[in-house]
């Protein structure tokens, strides 16, 4: 089929679903990844014939599309960061507000420096990797509970060409690291479950719910038990790093505040929600 009359037709099978500029976006990721085709070749190439063999893999990507399959797991990767990451049903598909997290961190951190990272909750491995591509004399470890996770991050620093630590634990389990660190970091699972109609379906029924959800009753059960963490195996002068749920800002700085922690910085994310928080152990 001719590109431009199939760019016609996945636009149309996916318009009752989709607003059109994503529509758009996921035709030329799918463009780049099949045919290695950049956005103006589309243009200046809609009279390519697409090959049988390529067609099928449009269209099976189509199908899944319609199902509101996310586009990073059809593809199997993302970005971030300026990096590249795979990802799976295993991982969450890492979001932009992160990425300031990491920005965050790294205003921080003299590149030179020899300094103790740990990132708890590490998913695809893109905090910790980003972090490692950009602080070559840190020494940094991530921890996750899913194994299946753990060995998308292992292939994910593999592939970014870094050395991070991956060790397999339930955080919640945990009662002390195994050494000081300068600086931890965390995106734990902070969506309640009341939150849950807010949550776009395609999040909803693909993304693992073990790295989203927490309970109604016990929202911030993460942050607590990592703040604890944090107290027993931050360095002097150590600073704490956590990506937060917007609607708790003010109930997680309080948590922090009673267990000791003082400079407390509430910080909003590029759609002005408080998403992120610092603080330092003194």
């Amino acid at each position: 089929m001719i590109l431009k009359k199939y760019k016609s037709y996945f636009t149309k099978e996916l318009a009752s679903i989709y607003p059109q500029t994503e529509i758009d976006t996921f035709f030329f990721l799918l463009a780049e990844e099949y045919l290695n085709f950049m956005r103006i070749d589309v243009v200046l190439k809609s009279d390519f014939n697409i090959p049988t063999a390529l067609l099928l893999l449009f269209n099976n990507a189509l199908e899944k599309l319609k199902k509101e399959k996310p586009i990073q797991y059809i593809l199997g990767k993302t970005e971030f960061y300026g990096f590249t990451f795979l990802v799976d049903s295993y991982t969450l598909i890492p979001r932009p507000e992160t990425e300031e997290l990491v920005d965050w961190v790294l205003e921080e951190v003299n590149v030179k420096q020899s300094i103790k990272i740990i990132d708890i909750g590490t998913g695809s491995g893109c905090i910790p990797i980003s972090l490692a591509k950009h602080l070559p004399e840190a020494k940094i470890e991530a921890i996750d509970v899913s194994f299946n996770a753990l060995s998308v991050a292992k292939q994910n620093a593999v592939l970014n060409k870094v050395d991070v630590f991956f060790i397999e634990k339930d955080i919640l389990k945990t009662e002390k690291l195994d050494k000081k660190f300068d600086i931890i970091i965390s995106n734990p699972p902070y969506v309640r479950e009341l939150e849950k109609k807010e949550i776009k379906n395609n999040v909803l029924e693909n993304e693992p719910h073990i790295a989203l959800f927490v309970k109604d009753n016990n929202p911030l059960i993460f942050y607590n038990k990592i703040a604890d963490l944090a107290k027993k195996n931050l360095s002097k002068n150590g600073i704490l790093f956590f990506e937060i749920n917007q609607y708790l800002g003010k109930e997680t700085v309080g948590i922090l505040r009673d267990k000791g922690f003082r400079n407390i910085q509430l910080k909003k994310d590029l759609f002005g929600n408080n998403r992120m928080i610092k603080c330092e152990l003194i």
